[in-house]
């Protein structure tokens, strides 16, 4: 086996250093028996990790090193023989009890633990913002119980407000026109591909994230992997040909992450048994990572602005002679 370059830092070793205080919590949420459709996506966190070694913790495009992001990996919720309603419960349980000031990546798991985790880290529903990188509204009935289908219908009947909830990159050919009406008339804005495309996906994302925190206290994005064109996510099941392509994924990831307002991120709706070359779950890891790295410019950007502020309002000497 050759040896590991030194000067070549491997993105793996900086998750698993386990910093205490962290600046980032990670928490996988190991979830399929929720999923519509058979599903193996409680393999998918321990895949993430284990793909984080192909990946350094350099990101070139801003010239951050992850390395000096502190990060804690609190593991994975037991979920496992538990029954819908309970893993459900265990989720929002494993969330609530992380701190909420610092901000948190969601490993998963199917869609389905969008809810318990957003309601286990907003102090008021009311005044939670959502914003999903997803192909579907996620709003199907919820007469068979709490799926990965319908997180976001299930989050609105339990107080969130669907004008604080917006949903980027909405397939052409991947929802129902009755789940369109249901979300049109509670107030969701959704934006498709083709017009998340034409402003620019990291840019809309931002404007619309901009726009959230003026009304609300906190925000979570839902980075759901079938919005990418099926090309680039074998392992997604409701990834179709006309999604988005992985840099534009990246490119929301990062903004998230470098957001002041963003609290929570999740990954969801990759089955890494269902991913023969790794590509999905790559993405799954690459979303991980531009998001910590979007947290890096956000920790950096503060502190840049506490010393100028720190500066602009100190005395000089012979000022104060």
């Amino acid at each position: 086996m050759t040896p590991d370059d030194p000067e070549w830092p491997r993105a793996s070793a900086w998750l698993a250093a386990r910093s205490d205080p962290a600046a980032l919590a990670v928490l996988g949420i190991p979830l399929s028996r929720t999923s519509l459709s058979p599903s193996a996506a409680h393999t998918t966190p321990g895949a993430v990790r284990a793909a984080l070694r192909r990946f350094s913790t350099y990101h070139a495009g801003c010239g951050r090193d992850l390395r000096d992001l502190a990060v804690a990996d609190h593991g994975d919720v037991d979920v496992s023989g538990r029954q819908p309603t309970e893993a459900l419960a265990a989720v929002a349980a494993a969330v609530a009890a992380l701190p909420a000031t610092i901000p948190l990546v969601l490993l998963g798991g199917d869609n389905a633990l969008t809810r318990p985790a957003l309601r286990a880290r907003a102090h008021d529903l009311e005044r939670a913002g959502l914003l999903t990188l997803d192909a579907h509204h996620d709003v199907r009935g919820l007469h068979a119980g709490p799926t990965n289908g319908n997180p976001v219908r299930g989050l609105i009947a339990d107080g969130l407000d669907g004008a604080n909830v917006v949903q980027v990159g909405i397939g052409a050919f991947s929802n129902a026109p009755a789940h369109r009406r249901w979300a049109d008339e509670r107030g969701i804005t959704s934006v498709t591909v083709a017009e998340a495309r034409a402003e620019g996906v990291g840019a809309c994302v931002r404007r619309h994230l901009d726009a959230l925190a003026q009304r609300c206290d906190t925000l979570y994005v839902d980075l759901d992997v079938d919005v990418l064109d099926a090309a680039f996510a074998p392992g997604c099941p409701g990834a179709r040909p006309g999604g988005l392509l992985p840099g534009e994924l990246h490119d929301a990831a990062f903004t998230a992450g470098a957001h002041p307002a963003v609290a929570t991120i999740d990954v969801v709706e990759v089955d890494a048994a269902a991913d023969p070359t790794g590509l999905t779950v790559d993405n799954a890891a690459l979303c991980l990572l531009h998001a910590a790295a979007g947290l890096l410019t956000r920790i950096t950007a503060l502190r840049t602005v506490s010393v100028e502020e720190l500066r602009s309002t100190a005395v000089s000497p012979s000022s104060s002679a």
